[in-house]
């Protein structure tokens, strides 16, 4: 993969069974625990509150984002999940693609704010993400678990 093509990002709608070996794959480079789930990807593709942004080389799904909005008493808020490249693909500018066109979203769908997480030790991810206009925050992030809860 990968020969020079000008990449373009747009909103996955539907899912052929292409895009979910695609999606799959993906996923995978993002967790080792998740299970892959058709059924739930294309309730989420056809959800209101989710736009799964995607890149295609030659057809197939080799970059993706998630961005999840919602309603809150303090405004419209926002935030990016599960930024995942094709391992042949990293490196060809593909995530910075994604991250421009989930902020141009947070501006179209009036958001306050949009997040974004990463983990401290991905230091190049950081370097990306703030280059594209996000900034770190002196923050804590707590999750809550229901199935780890005994």
């Amino acid at each position: 993969m990968g020969d020079g093509t000008r990449h373009e990002v747009e909103v996955l709608t539907s899912v052929s069974d292409e895009d979910a070996a695609d999606l799959r794959h993906l996923l995978g480079l993002l967790s080792t625990t998740a299970v892959f789930d058709r059924a739930r990807i294309e309730s989420m593709v056809a959800h209101d509150a989710t736009e799964m942004l995607i890149v295609r080389e030659r057809g197939r799904i080799v970059g993706m984002t998630t961005v999840v909005t919602f309603p809150l008493p303090t405004g419209i808020r926002g935030i990016v999940e599960d930024v995942a490249v094709h391992e042949s693909m990293r490196g060809k500018g593909i995530a910075r693609l994604l991250l421009q066109r989930a902020t141009l979203l947070a501006r179209e769908h009036g958001l306050r704010t949009l997040d974004l997480t990463s983990r401290p030790s991905r230091e190049a991810a950081l370097r990306l993400y703030e280059s594209v206009g996000f900034v770190r925050r002196d923050t804590n992030v707590l999750r809550y678990a229901p199935d780890a809860v005994s």
